[in-house]
Formats: C-alpha cells, structure tokens, sequence
C-alpha cells in the first residue's frame, strides 16, 4: 500500500512550506496519497477549537501527518490550546525527536550530528495549572511518570542502536527536583542497562546547555524531560544553521506528526519567502522512521546538502532565491 499522509499547514507560512514539502516528497514517491486537514489559531478563531475532532480522525486514518506551523498567544485564550500539543496528547505521540547536524551554511558548525529525544506528553507541558482565587499565585504541576519516562528512553536506545550512534546523554536537574527529575533518570538509567553496546552519560541540564554552546560535538543523542528538550534543542538549532533548517518529529507507536521547529512567521507569511527546508527535512524524518524508507530520505537529505553548497539560498539564509525557486532547486538535484 502506498504510504498515506495527512497534510495540515496550520497557520502563517505553513501553507506556503507544506506545499513545498509535498512536491519534494512526490518527487521521491510519486505514488505517495494525500488529504489535508485544518488546526491551528486561525482553526480557533473559526471554529472555537484548535484540532477539530475530523482532523484526529484523518490523522489516525492516515498514520501520519505533515504540520506546517502553529501561531499561538502568550496569553490566555479561554478554551484555546496550542495544536500541536492537543495533537501531541491525543494522538500519544511520545517522543519529539530534533535531529540537528552541520549544513553547508556560515553560521554551521561542521561535525555537528547529534539526535535530541524528548518526552512530549507531560513535564511542566501537561496542562495542569491552577490561579488562586485572589489571583496572586499560578501554580503549574510538572508531572513526570515512570512509564513516560521508560517509552522515551526505550525509543531513545532503540534509534540510537539502529542508527550506529556510539552514546546516549541523559539530561535532568534530580540534584534540585530529586523526586521528579529522580524518577526520570532512574528508569532512564535502567532502560540503558539493556544496551550494553551503547555508553550512556548524564548532565545537569545547565551543563548541557553550556557544553552545546562550548562543543556540541560533544553529544551524540540526548534524552531528556519535555521543557528542558523544547530548550535545548532550540539553542542546538543554532548549529545547524538556525531554526529554518531543524526538523521535528512527534512520535508515538502507530502515528507520527512531523513538523519544522520554527514558527508561523507572521512578518513573511503570504510573501513567498519562506524558506521550506525545515519541513521538507520533517517530511524526509516521516520516509525514514515511519515508513522505513531511509535510501529516499538520504537522498532528499543530499539534494539540500547539493543545493545549499551551489549557493542557493532564501533571503532568511543570506540569499536572494524564494520559496518556490528554492524547491525547484532541491527537486532538480534530486
């Protein structure tokens, strides 16, 4: 069966990167099946929801999907939940991996290769925040469970094994949050045990937030609790070439979400400037770890290495080219 994808451009320049993205695929799999789908902040302001109920159902019915960008208010909205995290807890899509490696761009740091596995459904992002009744006092529960904690890690081990990588960081704070942060890296700890092949080291996460900074050679995959992973992994984004060119991928055991890390651009949206490598390397993640195409990813992968080192580059990157010519560029070295 070809593989099925759901499309959801979500808000801003989503709906110029997810198009995109989509031609790059088909042209490695043209016998790829689409339907699209809405959520997002403009999908609220609509409807009065976020994810609509149809949007889950095409989703599951798909087994995979392809998120544009998200745009939402740093303040309360009553009824309003960000999209991406609705999708993320309905769908139990677990685990966010951010692969960051070195671009053939000036503010890449070559060598840079490293995997940042995060758990995505709880932490101090699982909703549970409460206002005292005179208003002077937010409380927001982090929540951190064994059973969370042992399926990231598991998934962790298991990709870094598949993918030849030689060792695995656990990053926590347990020397400040000895119950919560304990918990996770105890059972992180006893996943690692099964994998003898690998080393496995740890950090505090202001270490690890100094030694990306100082040497991010230094890692190869990292495991680690929601916010501090959502962190980290925005400042590793730096070399790669910035938050154009990281992909994500929200993972569970039957259904994927992939989607760029950067956000809805509201200052470019409708320009057609954007720059679309970020999503097309979120869809060339959906080839390799979903549907166990990784000979289509690489190639996807080495055409944007081909085309970022002929010098084709959007204005955000330093060049002159748009979203579209862009893409022809990766398309044609493919």
């Amino acid at each position: 069966m070809p593989p099925k994808l759901c499309l959801i451009p979500g808000d801003g320049v989503g709906h110029e990167v997810v198009p995109a993205a989509v031609r790059v695929l088909q042209a490695v799999l043209p016998d790829l099946e689409t339907t699209t789908a809405v959520a997002g902040w403009a999908c609220f302001q609509k409807n009065g929801v976020s994810v609509p109920e149809e949007t889950i159902t095409q989703i599951k019915a798909c087994g995979a999907a392809l998120f544009g960008a998200v745009a939402s208010p740093s303040y309360k909205v009553e009824g309003y939940q960000s999209a991406i995290v609705t999708l993320r807890q309905r769908l139990h899509l677990y685990a966010n991996l951010r692969p960051v490696r070195s671009w053939p761009l000036p503010e890449a740091r070559p060598g840079v290769d490293l995997l940042i596995f995060r758990e995505n459904t709880e932490g101090l992002y699982s909703g549970v925040e409460r206002l005292s009744a005179d208003g002077h006092t937010a409380v927001t529960e982090r929540i951190i469970t064994r059973a969370a904690s042992e399926r990231i890690a598991r998934r962790a081990y298991e990709t870094a094994r598949a993918q030849k990588r030689r060792k695995v960081t656990i990053v926590h704070k347990a020397n400040v949050m000895p119950v919560s942060d304990g918990l996770f890296r105890q059972t992180v700890r006893e996943v690692a045990a099964e994998y003898p092949d690998l080393k496995t080291d740890e950090l505090l996460a202001d270490i690890a937030a100094f030694w990306l900074l100082r040497d991010p050679t230094r890692f190869d995959v990292i495991v680690t609790t929601n916010m501090f992973g959502d962190i980290l992994s925005d400042a590793a984004a730096h070399w790669g070439g910035g938050m154009g060119m990281v992909p994500s991928l929200n993972w569970g055991e039957n259904t994927a979400v992939a989607e760029p890390v950067h956000g809805a651009a509201p200052d470019i949206a409708g320009q057609g400037i954007a720059n679309p490598i970020a999503t097309i390397l979120s869809a060339a993640l959906l080839l390799r770890t979903v549907w166990n195409l990784p000979d289509h990813a690489a190639r996807i992968e080495q055409a944007i290495v081909h085309t970022l080192t002929a010098g084709y580059l959007t204005r955000d990157l330093g060049g002159t080219m748009d979203t579209e010519a862009l893409t022809n560029a990766i398309i044609a070295c493919l």
